[in-house]
């Protein structure tokens, strides 16, 4: 059995940001991930896209990120259990909790924070009958390896943040960069379309919008798409063709825990601490829903800070925390020394 003070379901950023926020308040955590390796979404998707929006990085590569989270957090010598999904939840008469995974791992904690991000999940497909024909022959959901496309003419579908930031990378990289959506507006940050836009003023981005993809064309291997525009349809010639329309969110068997569950996300009382329906049990990050939830990785952080003040606060009655900044008080005496710390080795669990 597996103890922890905080068991974490879920690798992704917040969670591993929470192993810190814990670790300053000298709280043990434990994490579960379905995936291999810690990053969640980050690493399994798209470890090489730029992330704009982290303070104190102008720009910094998903996979990067993972890495410095991974690297900050490993002085507080987290547990892993990796993959393996976490399966039944059990609350205890003392008050704790007993979660147990789809290979029979057992974990005891006294708080589980759910981290899941959008759970499992899968990508929006078009609705292109012979999509499945070109799947890995041309069609990709995504971009893991941004130089898999050198040279190499690439046309991306979508309105989202996704399809912006991939559109605007690609153009360093792919010969021919075509961004194509049904609206001539788009739902991602402003700064990127701005960006976007001012890229096609220069002839590096090709915006065809309003317009949709109607149809695939190659023989075996995708060589062209059929666009409707307008009224009109033609055929633009592609290597690859990727649609980011999204994922399909799925909870798993999180969600015959008992939580209260609105559109797929556990809802939570964000007034104080981010706690579920059952006292002890959190929901951070994207797992989450309340009035006002921005699905951003620096809202996940917070949340996870005040999660975290949280469960010390349960777990330590009538004690009083001082909070001091890091500046001040350092990070070395939380945890160990230095010397301790630089020798922390993080568990894989197989």
């Amino acid at each position: 059995m597996i103890t922890t003070d905080i068991l974490i379901i879920g690798a992704g950023p917040t969670g591993l940001f929470a192993v810190f926020e814990a670790g300053l308040l000298k709280l043990k955590c434990h994490i579960i991930d379905a995936l291999p390796q810690p990053g969640g979404q980050l690493t399994e998707l798209y470890p090489k896209k730029p992330i704009f929006d982290i303070p104190g990085f102008p720009s910094i590569n998903a996979g990067a990120l993972v890495d410095n989270l991974m690297e900050q957090i490993k002085q507080f010598q987290p547990g892993f259990t990796l993959g393996e999904t976490a399966q039944t939840l059990k609350k205890l008469e003392d008050g704790t909790f007993e979660v147990i995974t789809n290979k029979g791992t057992v974990h005891h904690a006294k708080a589980v924070a759910i981290a899941g991000g959008l759970g499992t999940f899968e990508p929006r497909k078009p609705a292109l009958d012979n999509l499945a024909d070109y799947e890995e022959n041309g069609v990709e959901y995504f971009i893991k390896e941004p130089e898999h496309f050198r040279n190499k003419k690439v046309v991306i579908a979508g309105g989202g943040d996704s399809a912006l930031d991939w559109s605007i990378f690609l153009t360093d990289i792919a010969s021919d960069v075509t961004l194509i959506h049904r609206r001539n507006e788009f739902r991602g940050a402003l700064d990127s379309v701005e960006k976007v836009q001012a890229l096609k003023d220069q002839g590096k981005i090709h915006m065809v919008t309003p317009a949709e993809v109607r149809g695939l064309k190659g023989d075996g291997k995708l060589t062209a798409i059929t666009v409707e525009k307008d009224g009109e349809i033609y055929d633009l010639e592609t290597d690859y063709f990727i649609p980011l329309f999204g994922l399909t969110p799925k909870l798993g068997d999180i969600a015959n825990w008992g939580l209260e569950i609105e559109k797929n996300a556990i809802v939570v009382n964000n007034a104080l601490d981010y706690q579920t329906n059952i006292p002890g049990v959190y929901a951070i990050g994207d797992v989450n829903t309340y009035p006002g939830k921005l699905k951003l990785i620096l809202c996940g952080f917070h949340e996870a800070t005040l999660m975290c003040q949280s469960v010390y606060n349960m777990l330590n009655p009538g004690k009083k925390f001082v909070l001091k900044y890091t500046t001040v008080s350092g990070i070395d005496g939380f945890d160990g020394s230095r010397k301790e710390a630089e020798k922390a080795v993080v568990k894989k669990i197989d």
